[in-house]
């Protein structure tokens, strides 16, 4: 049975992949069932949109990650009356598999919120699951809560395709406290970011973890909590 090793350290950051091809991602499609050499991308209303912003033309390529998360290359064939037709060019590598990262955050109020979910999109994170603590400022409950995790999706999206993600993190709905023991109770290590922690820092959690990353070969979760 694996040993779950937690950590408190005072604030203080990559994965990356091919910045230089548009990313696009599919929530239904697999590319690996198309018979044709070319064919339809079915891409959502947004990801036409982008395309158009991003005035992709014929003979330009593209990354695009199918609803069964493999990663295509593919050379655009046309993109005529809001339907893009490609052809794939490769296969391409996910690369070393990493544990997944989830970010447990405390809700920030104004536009803070919206920072923290781009950024942390950004910069590889699996999963985001919004908080509210006792000393949170934003309390959200009913629509109001489903209006900001719609939009959280769909930043978190867009920072995806932006930032040149292979997927895109999942946003959970507002948890209480006591709601998130299901997700530490799973993970392989936790660090919680405290500005008072005395002794440790990211760079000795790193440290720490990184044992635990070959032992559980890549698998498991690691869990970072950040609130008031």
């Amino acid at each position: 049975m694996w040993q779950k090793s937690v950590l408190r350290c005072k604030s203080s950051g990559t994965s990356s992949t091919d910045m230089s091809l548009s990313h696009f991602f599919l929530e239904s499609q697999v590319l690996a069932e198309e018979a044709k050499d070319r064919f339809l991308l079915d891409l959502a209303e947004n990801d036409i949109h982008h395309a158009r912003v991003l005035r992709l033309v014929p003979g330009e390529h593209i990354a695009v990650i199918d609803a069964a998360q493999d990663y295509f290359e593919c050379e655009i064939v046309s993109f005529e009356n809001n339907e893009l037709a490609v052809r794939i060019s490769q296969r391409l590598a996910q690369g070393r598999r990493l544990p997944q990262l989830t970010l447990v955050q405390g809700i920030a109020k104004g536009e803070k919120m919206d920072s923290i979910i781009r950024q942390a999109t950004e910069l590889g994170v699996g999963r985001i699951v919004p908080f509210e603590s006792e000393r949170s400022v934003v309390k959200l409950t009913g629509s109001k809560a489903q209006a900001k995790l719609s939009r959280w999706s769909a930043i978190a999206r867009s920072a995806a395709m932006q930032s040149g993600q292979t997927r895109i993190p999942e946003v959970y709905e507002p948890k209480k406290l006591p709601e998130l023991t299901c997700f530490l109770r799973q993970a392989v290590a936790v660090v919680v970011f405290w500005e008072e922690a005395a002794g440790g820092s990211l760079r000795d959690f790193i440290l720490r973890s990184s044992a635990l990353i070959d032992e559980v070969g890549g698998l498991g979760e690691f869990v970072i909590v950040v609130g008031p």
